[in-house]
């Protein structure tokens, strides 16, 4: 065997290829010490710390002590509690008018589709170029913005009896001494409008960016294929949004059945208008009764799961290519 002047180590041996010398590895040339490995794979939990800190302590604390308040007695304001069991939720599922207000819920379910379709409507016209567009997406999105608190009183005073809707229906001729407000039927349908003009814009911003996403290219050959915009929303639009118009029907339900600071600031449960919401907060608060209120709560988010569960069973989340 003989070397040359690189360090490689050539053999003699006829028919046999000459060899390279072995080169240290590469973990040992440029490996990391143990402690900044250490810190490189700690950093990201570091970042994590605070968000999932806040998360344990106002969502998933209190979550876990609605649960266990709900197999007590608790008053909300005695330090003394007893265990009950499932006393709490027989005493649910034993009373018929303690899932009555559930009916309420079937105005605001209605709204939900108004404003679904209102929302759809408004996002596809005003994702092509027409003019003031930038204008009405601000006059749609508006309501969203404002606290439900403030538009609870601002409708409050509209619907009351020579308001402002009884003077703009004077302004056409039209003179009425209803009370709005009186009734179940008018209140809650009166609530249910007030949801509509609120959540609306909500809706349009996320169909507005899920239609923009969508690549132009698609618009153009349909326009060469002689689509008309009926075709381009039945074949380009509505496939494309699927993901998030599924998500919207999602948050419509949930939002149906936890309707709360509208009616409570406009009627406070009154007529016939108190919702799932509004009767746990008041067993809560004003009959002493966290327990049985706590149950309530219990029921409703399983009742939500379930709703969210079929729904994504019966409308999978399929991805659709539309390139």
């Amino acid at each position: 065997m003989k070397g040359d002047d690189t360090g490689t180590v050539m053999t003699d041996a006829p028919g046999t290829a000459a060899r390279p010398a072995t080169a240290p590895p590469p973990a040992a040339r440029g490996r990391a010490p143990r402690g900044v490995r250490l810190w490189r794979g700690l950093t990201p939990w570091l970042f994590l710390a605070a968000p999932l800190a806040l998360l344990i302590t106002f969502t998933y604390a209190p979550v876990a002590n609605m649960i266990a308040y709900s197999f007590t007695d608790w008053d909300g304001v005695s330090p003394d509690l007893h265990y009950t069991g499932a006393e709490n939720y027989v005493e649910l599922f034993t009373r018929p008018e303690l899932f009555q207000v559930f009916f309420v819920s079937g105005y605001y379910l209605a709204a939900s589709v108004v404003q679904i379709a209102v929302a759809l409507y408004f996002a596809t016209i005003l994702s092509f170029d027409v003019r003031f567009r930038n204008f009405f997406k601000g006059v749609l999105f508006f309501p969203y913005l404002v606290n439900g608190v403030a538009i609870g009183f601002v409708f409050l005073y509209f619907f009351q009896d020579g308001g402002t809707l009884d003077s703009v229906l004077g302004l056409f001729g039209h003179h009425s001494d209803r009370a709005w407000l009186g009734t179940p039927v008018s209140a809650n349908t009166s609530l249910a409008g007030v949801s509509v003009w609120r959540y609306t814009g909500l809706n349009f911003v996320l169909f507005l960016g899920a239609i923009q996403s969508i690549p132009g290219e698609l618009y153009e050959a349909s326009e060469l294929d002689g689509a008309h915009r009926w075709h381009q929303f039945r074949y380009i639009v509505l496939p494309g949004i699927k993901p998030v118009l599924s998500l919207s029907v999602i948050l419509s339900i949930s939002g149906s059945l936890s309707a709360f600071d509208v009616p409570f600031i406009m009627t406070g449960g009154a007529t016939g208008t108190e919702t799932f919401v509004i009767q746990t907060v008041k067993l809560a608060f004003q009959f002493n009764k966290t327990g049985l209120a706590s149950a309530a709560a219990v029921v409703l988010l399983l009742i939500i799961l379930a709703v969210t569960w079929v729904q994504r069973r019966l409308v999978p989340d399929d991805k659709v290519d539309l390139v």
